[in-house]
């Protein structure tokens, strides 16, 4: 029998967490390359560069692809013949080989992870628990997927229970658009067909895992109903314009990922489940000779290419009026320069209970841009840790009110507004601005002071003030209410050609 030792099992979940913290797999980074060199959409092409340029950056200096370090996801399939050499379970040491991960103080990770969901919400201090899959199999190893799965992503996961004769595809190219794009286009879609509903959804995770190979399979063709099924939907998503970032062009999706399982006559289970540009995985075997040591892609699997932080139309936060505001253009690039506050659903929540008692705000944000942000916490000499936008839609909720009551300027994040904070935009001529998601480690860059100045207690989600230098961002909802989310996707849509406009 295997004797697998605990603190190997411990050490190699720490160092696999590190390891795809800054790592992206080689396959991802060579599907995007590709899909940015075949891009001809320029807002499409531009996100593109900045994810990549983002994630060459986060190799070379070992801190997170995205501020979103996510939640732990461990798929085990543990040989009948191992013996474990550990006082601990298997999940109690998958559990600390996660602390040990998420609180190194060379690259530290983001707490995301809160207990007692459905009240306090209390942050658990180290991102614990993780959440683990096992199967007993024949063998003498442990082989382990994994991952760490960043929360806007995980939003927009999908379940349906079909009738047998309903159609795949028609659900999926319906179900997409409506995910909007704050699962942080392009990535991958894994799809679980078959089985009971958990079934369904743990075969759609565990597709994430698979390379992406879409290519290797267009040139030799499918052999199965599933493989036929990748490509269709392959095509047909990508058909529907959204584009990377959902701001409309050729690739909205590197690979789709299909895994089947039996099922009964009467149903038809689909799970769907998108990964976002912090596509973060891998894979390793324990077979009793010591932790694992996983090899980092060549720095040539890269494409050499840099971003121009210089581009687009320098504004002075501090001195910005209504009036210049309201002169910016749908997709327009700006350089952000002066101080922001950040607030995310947490924060809003505060604010907004505070303005309903007649409470004043812990900070003025009259004239002020508030940025969606969630960072992770410096180390060595940084300001601050990688700072990409979190999704924006879960903010819309609060938007009237904030503009409303407190003369809001502008808001910061990822993805497209909702109809309800898009026409609170128009009526108070305020505005709308992306930043890239999947880009954190190159957007904290132009971060150049920082401090918490309200709700410290809620750590990640405490409202900072940052001092940003040339921050690019783009204008995603203009102050009469044009949205570049909704105009992009209909462009290129039409322009692929592919699929008729609206015919999703």
């Amino acid at each position: 029998m295997t004797p697998i030792r605990q603190e190997d099992f411990i050490r190699s979940i720490r160092d696999a967490l590190q390891f795809i913290s800054y790592y992206h797999p080689a396959d991802y980074i060579r599907a995007l390359a590709r899909a940015w060199e075949a891009e001809r959409s320029p807002a499409a092409r531009d996100a593109m560069a900045q994810i990549l340029v983002n994630s060459r950056m986060c190799a070379e200096g070992h801190r997170p692809i995205c501020q979103d370090t996510g939640i732990v996801t461990v798929f085990l399939r543990i040989g009948m013949d191992v013996r474990w050499d550990a006082s601990l379970g298997v999940q109690e040491m998958v559990d600390e080989g996660v602390r040990r991960a998420y609180l190194d103080p060379d690259n530290k990770l983001r707490l995301s992870i809160l207990a007692d969901p459905a009240g306090a919400r209390r942050n658990t201090g180290d991102n614990t628990p993780a959440v683990v899959h096992c199967e007993l199999v024949p063998g003498d190893t442990v082989d382990v997927h994994v991952a760490a799965k960043g929360g806007g992503s995980e939003a927009k996961s999908k379940f349906i229970m079909l009738n047998p004769s309903d159609s795949i595809v028609d659900w999926v190219l319906k179900t997409v658009p409506m995910m909007g794009a704050g699962w942080c286009p392009p990535g991958i879609l894994g799809l679980g067909i078959g089985g009971t509903a958990e079934k369904a959804m743990l075969l759609a995770k565990r597709a994430l895992m698979e390379p992406i190979d879409i290519q290797a399979l267009a040139a030799r063709g499918p052999n199965t109903r599933a493989e036929e099924l990748r490509l269709e939907l392959y095509d047909q998503v990508n058909a529907l314009g959204i584009g990377a970032q959902g701001l409309g062009g050729l690739t909205t999706v590197l690979d789709v990922k299909v895994l089947d399982y039996p099922t009964h006559a009467a149903n038809l289970p689909v799970a769907m489940i998108p990964n976002c540009a912090a596509t973060r995985h891998a894979h390793f075997v324990l077979d009793g000779r010591g932790p694992v040591s996983l090899d980092p892609p060549s720095i040539e699997d890269w494409p050499k290419l840099t971003y121009d932080a210089s581009r687009g139309r320098r504004v002075d936060l501090d001195r910005v009026t209504r009036e210049e505001v309201a002169a910016w253009k749908p997709g327009e690039a700006l350089l952000l320069n002066g101080r922001i506050y950040t607030g995310r659903d947490a924060a809003h929540k505060r604010m907004v209970e505070a303005l309903d008692r007649g409470e004043r705000l812990p900070v003025d944000l009259a004239g002020r841009f508030i940025y969606y942000v969630g960072p992770v916490d410096p180390v060595r000499d940084e300001v601050m840790g990688p700072a990409g936008p979190t999704t924006s839609t879960r903010m819309d909720k609060f938007t009237r009110q904030m503009l409303t009551q407190t003369g809001l300027l502008g808001m910061i994040g990822k993805a497209e507004r909702g109809p309800a904070a898009i026409e609170a935009i128009r009526d108070h001529r305020s505005v709308y601005l992306m930043a890239v998601g999947g880009a954190a480690y190159l957007v904290s860059k132009a971060i150049r002071a920082a401090r918490v100045v309200a709700f410290p207690d809620l750590g990640m989600e405490a409202i900072y003030e940052f001092e940003v230098k040339d921050m690019p961002v783009m204008v995603a909802v203009d102050s009469k209410g044009v949205s570049v989310h909704q105009t992009g996707p209909r462009e290129w849509q039409a322009r692929i050609g592919k699929i008729p406009v609206g015919a999703a």
